[in-house]
């Protein structure tokens, strides 16, 4: 029974990682609504070394479609800015001299429809993980069977992670269809 807790459980952490990544991955997709996220992958020079924006600056949404940036130091400014513009998120930074401003611009129809793409993609790429953990697990209990677990063990242990696999693919779907729902939302 300890072989087939081994592989149940190495299986549920891959599927719990690709859930987890999946999370992340749609968190960074900007849905029309401003995100803080978005900022993550932006680092700026800070005294010789790549720092993110959260360690320089305080960053807040004052509403829905404002993202503001408080620069600890003045000097940080021209430094923040820059890195905005020069990042991929497409937003122009307007900077007041207290704040950084990042007004995020309402959503096209278009836009829209290939974000919940885009989305759908991720959620496709988490379940293939989820199927592949499965499959490794029941390769597994399959090989363990000739090297003397019994058929009937290694049977429960291929409906245990027939479960597993179904509870995953279930977060998967309600991540998704939460996503979509922010982004369709106007």
């Amino acid at each position: 029974m300890n072989d087939v807790k081994f592989y149940l459980d190495a299986a549920e952490e891959k599927m719990q990682e690709a859930v987890m990544y999946l999370d992340d991955s749609l968190a960074h997709i900007r849905a029309g609504k401003a995100n803080v996220k978005i900022l993550d992958s932006i680092r700026v020079d800070y005294y010789g070394s790549k720092a993110p924006i959260s360690n320089v600056a305080n960053i807040s949404t004052p509403d829905q479609r404002t993202i503001a940036i408080t620069p600890w130091e003045k000097n940080m400014f021209r430094v923040i800015e820059k890195a905005i513009i020069d990042s991929n998120i497409g937003i122009m930074p307007e900077n007041n001299g207290e704040v950084i401003r990042l007004n995020i611009p309402p959503l096209t129809e278009d836009r829209r429809k290939q974000l919940v793409k885009d989305s759908k993609a991720e959620s496709e790429r988490a379940r293939v993980s989820v199927r592949n953990a499965r499959r490794e697990c029941i390769d597994g209990l399959k090989k363990a069977i000739k090297d003397g677990m019994s058929e009937d063990v290694s049977k429960d242990g291929e409906g245990e992670v027939q479960k597993l696999h179904d509870k995953f693919m279930k977060k998967i779907d309600e991540l998704f269809a939460a996503k979509e729902k922010e982004i369709l939302t106007v």
